[in-house]
């Protein structure tokens, strides 16, 4: 018993695995032989007929000390060794990808950062790129223990298949979240429409838009749909375009209506009253001024910033700067194609109706200022009109009857 116990600690050990180098062939011989030795020993101890014919105390002494102790030993040594060896290459291995792994996330983050990336999608891509590459370290680091890995990854990938089957629906939002955060269609605080829900949007997270409307009630929209779908952004741009459409009577004079018009477009000080070329230019001074202001109150001293920079920062920093140009330059040839803007109020007959006439008053405002300018606009056009004489006629109907004769 104290034999087969021993062959089952070698075996436990490895001892009796299949040999690959000749070491490992010199130790199987010898724990083959005490095999054998032990075999023969146990078949003494289980036979009871032949024990007092063949079994001595001398015999089993003699069988025990015949076992070439010192071979079990060194190949017990040589696999400590080993394995010793394998465990500190596979330290090494963890401790300098872990180091490879935190720079790569440094840099990564310095990208993302100087892009001006959306912090959610920042967040979640620097954690995908780490978890996914700790994995790949920790499946190197256990093949170079020796424990096969080919079952761990044909785990993994069944687990990944099996998850990213039954959250479809979930990996559409998720995928949605990650375009809109890059191509940023909208951003926080902007007015936007989809389907029949309106409201500015709060907060945009991996699977779902936040928006608040007028009302104050807060809508959840899938960004499965939001990045597939037709979204109607009302603050995309700087100026929106107000317009009102005003009946008037048959016989009243349009002439006064336009002036009239003119009189309450011009008392509102939130209209654009500028033709397309002085507003352009007189917004793009007021830009200017706004950052050549922001830029000389936060200079500090006369160092660039880039030299204070690592280099592999200033290496992005230059790259963005020129990206920045290119930028600029594309924007300048495709605003250069497109029609220009007038921003000049007008008021224009639109249509001669059946009960009556119909203007229509353009002007333009900042798109902050959209709602309010048109409800005041509104309310001035009620006022005013009536007040000059112009009438606002009611659906009518004229019917001739002829006498019969």
């Amino acid at each position: 018993m104290i034999l087969s116990t021993i062959l089952l600690q070698l075996e436990a050990l490895g001892l009796s695995a299949k040999p690959d180098t000749a070491a490992a062939s010199q130790i199987q011989g010898v724990a083959n032989a005490a095999k054998a030795q032990a075999d023969s020993l146990t078949n003494l101890i289980v036979q009871p007929d032949s024990v007092d014919a063949t079994l001595s105390p001398g015999r089993l002494t003699s069988a025990i000390t015949s076992i070439d102790w010192g071979s079990i030993i060194t190949g017990i040594s040589n696999q400590f060794i080993t394995f010793a060896l394998r465990l500190a290459i596979a330290l090494l291995v963890f401790y300098i990808g872990k180091f490879i792994i935190n720079k790569i996330h440094s840099i990564v983050s310095a990208i993302m950062v100087n892009k001006d990336v959306d912090r959610s999608l920042t967040t979640f891509v620097l954690s995908l790129i780490k978890i996914t590459l700790m994995f790949i370290l920790i499946i190197v680091v256990v093949g170079i223990l020796g424990i096969e890995t080919s079952s761990f990854i044909a785990i993994f990938a069944s687990a990944g298949v099996a998850i990213g089957m039954a959250l479809s629906g979930t990996l559409q939002n998720f995928a949605g979240g990650v375009l809109i955060l890059l191509i940023k269609p909208y951003k926080i605080g902007d007015y936007i429409e989809f389907g029949n829900f309106k409201g500015h949007v709060k907060e945009i997270q991996i699977f779902h838009t936040i928006i608040v409307n007028y009302n104050n009630e807060r809508i959840i929209i899938p960004n499965g749909g939001l990045s597939t779908g037709t979204i109607n952004n009302y603050s995309a741009e700087k100026y929106r375009r107000c317009q009102w459409q005003v009946a008037l009577a048959y016989g009243d004079d349009v002439d006064l209506a336009r002036k009239v018009a003119f009189e309450i477009i011009d008392a509102d000080p939130r209209v654009i009253k500028k033709s397309t070329e002085v507003a352009e230019n007189s917004i793009e001074r007021e830009e200017e001024a706004a950052e050549a202001a922001a830029a000389e109150a936060a200079e500090v001293d006369d160092t660039p910033v880039t030299e204070k920079m690592p280099w592999w920062k200033r290496i992005f920093a230059h790259t963005r700067t020129k990206t920045e140009e290119l930028k600029a330059k594309h924007d300048a040839k495709v605003k250069a194609f497109l029609p220009k803007k007038n921003f000049s109020p007008s008021v224009n007959l639109e249509s001669l109706d059946d009960s009556s006439i119909t203007i229509v008053i353009r002007a333009w405002a900042a798109a902050t200022d959209y709602w309010g300018v048109l409800y005041s606009v509104n309310e001035q056009i009620y006022k005013q009109f009536p007040q000059r004489g112009l009438h606002f006629p009611f659906p009518q109907l004229d019917v001739h009857v002829n006498p019969v004769q």
